[in-house]
């Protein structure tokens, strides 16, 4: 049974807030091709986003954003899959502006378990090999499940970018294996290779704060961008929005977990682990792909 509909079908809070996650769950399921945001879906329900997005996200175990995003998945998997419809005209069906943001849906996810993190990646194998790229030299990193990391150097800065990856998990086993990641390299610079039929299997392994947020900036549409506080709204937790610039921070897998459409609190763009210019090409490179 999918996410949308174990929740159209499990969650039975009591009182009022079941009239909220009810009339959530009911809005979205019948209106998800609009896309509506957090604002339209409380007026709808005449109730402020801060408590309605608390009430739903506390009986549900995601928030109203994500409910949408995986009835939208849904729909768009049944007119990829059953009825056969192009990705372009899938994209536009579900609500969506073109298939770039469809894309991002289908780059699929898991946290590896919090031990691994805390172990300092012991007993952990990861395979790691440099690729050409559209913003410079790439680090890729994976483990047996995925992509684990993504990085980039700059002209004699190899070194110094694997030193930097490499200190997240310190006691994890490496090994120079071209070979083992250059097709993930293929598949995630290339949008033509962006295909619901092949998602590309992300591992995140961080804190539990860290990943909530590394979840969260894979919400971000391609080409788009959010502030620090928008994120720590959409985690629940408003007044944390200096954590989540420094998890920004920490993300180990650049580009396709997306910390580059993180923005500070007046829409700057602030630092970037790996440059403000490499921030602005990647930008520009999404804004040409969605005009594309």
């Amino acid at each position: 049974m999918t996410i949308a509909a174990r929740l159209q079908t499990e969650i039975t809070p009591q009182g009022t807030d079941y009239d909220t996650v009810r009339g959530v769950i009911e809005l979205i399921s019948n209106d998800y091709r609009s896309q509506p945001t957090l604002e339209t879906i409380a007026a709808e329900l005449g109730q402020s986003p801060t408590q309605l997005q608390k009430v739903f996200t506390r009986w549900a175990g995601l928030s109203p954003k994500a409910f949408l995003q995986a009835v939208t998945l849904d729909h768009a998997k049944r007119l990829l899959g059953h009825e056969g419809l192009p990705l372009l005209d899938a994209s536009f069906e579900v609500g969506y502006s073109g298939p770039g943001r469809l894309h991002d849906l289908f780059v699929t996810h898991e946290a590896m378990s919090p031990g691994v993190w805390k172990a300092k990646g012991e007993g952990l194998t990861i395979r790691y090999g440099y690729h050409p790229s559209p913003f410079g030299t790439a680090l890729v990193m994976i483990t047996d499940r995925g992509l684990a990391g993504l990085a980039f150097d700059d002209p004699g800065e190899r070194r110094d970018a694997f030193e930097d990856m490499a200190s997240r998990w310190p006691r994890a086993t490496y090994v120079e294996d071209a070979a083992a990641t250059a097709p993930y390299a293929t598949r995630i610079f290339d949008p033509a290779r962006w295909t619901a039929d092949a998602p590309l299997n992300v591992v995140l392994i961080g804190s539990d704060f860290q990943i909530r947020v590394w979840q969260a900036l894979m919400t971000i549409p391609l080409a788009k961008a959010v502030t620090y506080s928008d994120i720590a709204r959409d985690i629940g937790q408003p007044t944390a929005s200096r954590a989540v610039g420094a998890a920004v921070g920490r993300n180990p897998i650049s580009f396709v977990v997306p910390c580059h459409r993180a923005l500070g609190k007046s829409g700057d763009l602030t630092g970037y682990h790996w440059g403000l210019t490499r921030k602005r090409a990647m930008l520009g490179w999404e804004t040409g792909q969605t005009a594309a």
